[in-house]
């Protein structure tokens, strides 16, 4: 082999590792990216002539396993989703209490209305006693303000999904359009034949980041371009094309979207134009209902379904409570709204009139301001109290209304409503219990699935600093063997060039 070829081989050998070297930094440095792939260097053999003359760096390339890759991204969703739902549950079971507590200590709705009763049994033995008249009108002040917190919650909960909606639009916009964006420089150097790998690994942080906030399917087309579609397979687009400007990264493009601030009696989709939460659009449509999984899809439906459900059952029995106390003489709940009493206006109590009844409940002012008037103003015997606690407390009552709820009469208890009102309010504990628990059980299962496809990709696209610099240290050695190789010809290139010189 003569000093050329053997220069020739070491340079190259010498720039091949340069390459390699920068690829296993650039992993190390990015092993905590949310969503990187570790980058392979690659390496061609150079030949002329049937001859070896070196090497050169082909194009780096991804590590990936794109089924166990897809499988993580759409678990991503799930996680996120899970994580979202159980968080905004967990606020409201927080204000609950249990139904496994001992009776009367843990501060369910059903204690409230089992001390109320109680405080009415008592009244029976003591009808003229002043404290025995107020314990009454205390322990129903209680659980009114037990039901004005928790349906404030609902609320609450529901003003923070929509944010949390609007947010999240923002944050997929900006993710699609730096996919759009990436895809085309990528497009544009596979075209004349240039490494895209580190624009391909930018492109797949952004795309994990998506998987997170929505569930959504790719292809990846020859060319280097990507397509984003939702779930249900609606192509979400990532570059706008009735543009003549290049690609931009945008926080309000492709999807669209409005903050609201959330009242009781707004609804997606609405009854009016008054009272309708804003929808999400793609070129003018309404996608709302195809965006699904993720944080975005997990707080719609927290917003329009799962709150609104337990607004509704907590109206339901709110309203139960108020009628039947009613129907036997004793309209002792009413509406803080206009301080109609319950039950003297029907309407006030049909299925979609009572909705938000639970957050302007309140004691009437007749009995608060005179406890006395518990008893029946001719006598003063406690016949209407018996009546209460005979017939307003049993199942033979007004039927608690189960279906047709909420203001899109579409939502329903899950329970039935012949009940007496305590095993009511142990009913709609128990099932937003169960709501709260399944969250927080898809969550538990959702994160041992996520952990297990991480681990399976761990071998193949997850960065390992230990073995990226036992690399680095290969490489190293690699360099000071070809920089010897170089300095030696060098070396004889001098000794030659002196010895024909003399």
């Amino acid at each position: 082999m003569g000093l050329n070829s053997a220069l020739s081989i070491a340079t190259s050998g010498l720039n091949v590792v340069q390459n390699a070297m920068a690829v296993a930094s650039n992993n190390v440095s990015n092993a905590g990216t949310s969503g990187y792939i570790k980058e392979n260097a690659n390496v061609q053999s150079t030949v002329a002539g049937n001859t070896g003359i070196g090497v050169r760096t082909a194009a780096t390339t991804l590590a990936t396993n794109e089924q166990v890759q897809k499988a993580l991204y759409a678990q991503n969703a799930d996680v996120a989703a899970y994580t979202a739902t159980s968080n905004s549950l967990s606020n409201i079971t927080a204000l609950q209490g249990s139904t496994t507590a001992t009776s009367g200590s843990s501060g369910t709705l059903s204690d409230q209305l089992g001390n109320l009763q109680s405080a009415l049994t008592s009244l029976t033995s003591t009808p003229d006693s002043a404290s025995a008249q107020s314990t009454v009108v205390s322990a129903a002040a209680s659980f009114a303000q037990s039901v004005n917190t928790l349906s404030s919650a609902y609320q609450t909960q529901r003003q923070t999904a929509q944010n949390a909606v609007v947010s999240s639009v923002s944050d997929i916009n900006t993710d699609l359009t730096t996919i759009g964006t990436l895809s085309t420089k990528i497009m544009n150097l596979k075209s004349t034949g240039q490494d895209t790998a580190a624009l391909e690994n930018q492109r797949y942080t952004a795309l994990s980041s998506l998987s997170s906030e929505l569930s959504v399917s790719w292809s990846e087309s020859a060319n280097g371009d990507m397509t984003i579609s939702t779930a249900d397979g609606v192509t979400l687009p990532t570059r706008d094309t009735s543009s003549a400007s290049p690609a931009t990264v945008s926080s309000t493009w492709p999807l669209s979207t409005s903050s609201a601030q959330i009242s009781v009696s707004m609804t997606y989709p609405g009854t009016s134009s008054s009272n309708t939460i804003p929808a999400i659009t793609l070129n003018g449509k309404d996608v709302t209902t195809h965006l699904t999984g993720g944080t975005l899809g997990a707080n719609i439906t927290l917003r329009d379904t799962t709150l609104p459900t337990m607004q509704a059952q907590l109206d339901s029995l709110t309203s139960t409570v108020a009628t039947r106390f009613s129907d036997q003489g004793m309209p002792l709940f009413t509406s803080g709204a206009d301080g109609s009493v319950p039950g003297t206006s029907q309407t006030d109590l049909t299925p979609t009139g009572s909705v938000g009844f639970s957050q302007e409940m309140s004691v009437s002012s007749v009995y608060s301001d005179d406890p006395s008037k518990l008893l029946d103003n001719s006598t003063s015997s406690t016949q209407t109290v018996l009546n209460v606690l005979n017939n307003s407390f049993g199942s033979s009552g007004t039927a608690a209304p189960s279906t047709n709820l909420g203001m899109t009469k579409n939502l329903s208890t899950g329970y039935t409503g012949d009940q007496g009102i305590i095993s009511l309010a142990t009913s709609l504990t128990a099932k937003q219990a169960a709501t709260a628990s399944d969250a927080s059980s898809g969550l538990a299962l959702s994160q041992t699935t996520q952990t297990s496809l991480t681990s399976n990709l761990s071998g193949t696209s997850t960065v390992s600093v230990d073995t990226e610099m036992a690399n680095i240290v290969t490489l190293q050695n690699a360099y000071a063997a070809n920089a010897k190789v170089v300095s030696t010809v060098q070396t004889m290139f001098s000794a030659l060039l002196s010895a024909i010189g003399s």
